[in-house]
């Protein structure tokens, strides 16, 4: 009795499907008459046409300041220390009193020599008292030959005796007077090594060093793999400068500040250090005192700079031609180093970069890229090489109000 009920709903659900596939096959059919989707449009990628430029070739060395002058005062005679005259750590002129040394074994020296002086002279005019009397006795035949001759060696004897007793009484002076120390230049004492009641040696003691601190040295040590660089560069008129000690140096902080005051080369040495293979420089920079607020009681001048600080120098007055300078994020590193992507016509192709350092958000380029060529600056992952793109030109964007001025790091290649 249930046969013909099961046979209806079979043949409605086979209705139901034949309504659902034969729009997908009508579909189907379709996209076989009409052939595959059309393929994408080439991506559009951000390209720059390098120019080739003059631009300053800075770079930064690690140095450290040094006093222009440190003079160590050592004392100039044995003795007792008496007095200490001076402040540590204030400044000095030159002349100023520093130590002074117990005087009175250094006077009574001076008296003793002074009286060996006169004694001397009362030998010398008896001396020549006695000469001038057996000469005329010699033609008389009243004296001997021998006698003259005697009184003209006591003669040479006490003008002999005269010097040697004028020249102790000289040193005897000198020793009295070197008690008494005085600053040989004006600048700022280190404390004092030895105080009242020491006794010192002559020249041997240390009692101080005074350091002239105005100007002030900078010491950098340049290696030899920069200078044989610069070298053949100079040679090959890629980069120009003028006169050696012309150029200038612009000094950075340890806080990263710059120095509001600039330096010039002062001196450049003439032999490579063994255990470093580099070459010493020296940088002279004005240290600059601070005002001080009113009604501060310090005398002291206020520098700017102290002897011992490790700060960055910026060499400035190179300037090297022709430079070819990349976007840094135009320039990729891969696993054979960096890279670029360059727009030939309308495909990409891809050029392996020397770059040798980067000046402000730049890089510059040794090798690779030549000025016309047209480097992509975004779009990179739209893109592989051989691929067809539709460049667009690039606009950099426009530096802020507050940016800082161009930074150059150079990247010394080993």
């Amino acid at each position: 009795m249930n046969k013909p009920f099961h046979s209806e709903k079979r043949s409605a659900t086979k209705l139901v499907l034949t309504s659902f596939l034969l729009p997908l096959i009508g579909l189907t059919a379709c996209q076989q008459e009409g052939g595959p989707p059309p393929a994408p449009p080439p991506p559009e990628v951000k390209v720059m046409t390098i120019v080739a430029k003059t631009i300053p070739d800075e770079v930064e060395f690690i140095g450290q300041t040094a006093s222009f002058r440190p003079v160590e005062i050592r004392s100039q005679v044995t003795g007792i220390i008496q007095k200490v005259l001076f402040t540590e750590g204030r400044d000095v002129r030159k002349g100023e009193k520093l130590y002074l040394i117990d005087p009175v074994p250094f006077q009574a020296s001076v008296a003793s020599a002074k009286g060996r002086v006169g004694q001397a002279l009362a030998r010398l005019a008896q001396a020549r008292a006695e000469l001038a009397r057996v000469r005329p006795l010699l033609a008389e035949q009243a004296v001997s030959q021998k006698d003259v001759d005697d009184a003209i060696a006591e003669n040479l004897a006490a003008k002999a005796a005269l010097v040697t007793a004028k020249g102790d009484w000289e040193k005897a002076k000198f020793d009295l007077r070197n008690t008494l120390i005085v600053a040989p230049v004006a600048g700022r004492p280190e404390r004092s090594r030895l105080y009242e009641g020491r006794l010192v040696s002559a020249q041997s003691d240390l009692l101080t060093s005074i350091h002239q601190m105005d100007p002030i040295y900078v010491n950098v040590n340049v290696p030899e793999s920069y200078i044989l660089r610069r070298q053949r560069e100079l040679a090959a008129h890629r980069v120009e400068r003028p006169d050696l000690f012309q150029l200038k140096g612009m000094m950075i902080m340890a806080d990263g500040t710059t120095y509001p005051h600039e330096g010039t080369l002062d001196f450049a040495g003439i032999q490579f250090r063994s255990e470093t293979g580099s070459l010493s420089a020296r940088f002279k920079f004005p240290n600059a005192r601070q005002r001080m607020f009113p009604g501060d009681r310090d005398s002291r001048p206020l520098y700017s700079l102290f002897p011992g600080q490790f700060v960055k120098i910026r060499v400035r007055g190179y300037m090297r031609r022709d430079a070819i300078l990349v976007p840094q994020r135009a320039v990729q590193q891969g696993p054979k180093g960096l890279f670029v992507y360059v727009v030939n016509g309308d495909k990409v192709e891809l050029r392996a970069v020397t770059a040798s350092s980067w000046h402000g958000q730049e890089w510059l380029i040794e090798d690779g890229v030549h000025a016309g060529d047209r480097v992509v600056v975004e779009g990179f992952h739209r893109i592989r090489p051989g691929s067809q793109v539709i460049p667009a030109p690039y606009q950099p964007p426009a530096p802020s109000s507050d940016a800082p001025g161009s930074e150059v790091a150079t990247r010394e290649q080993s």
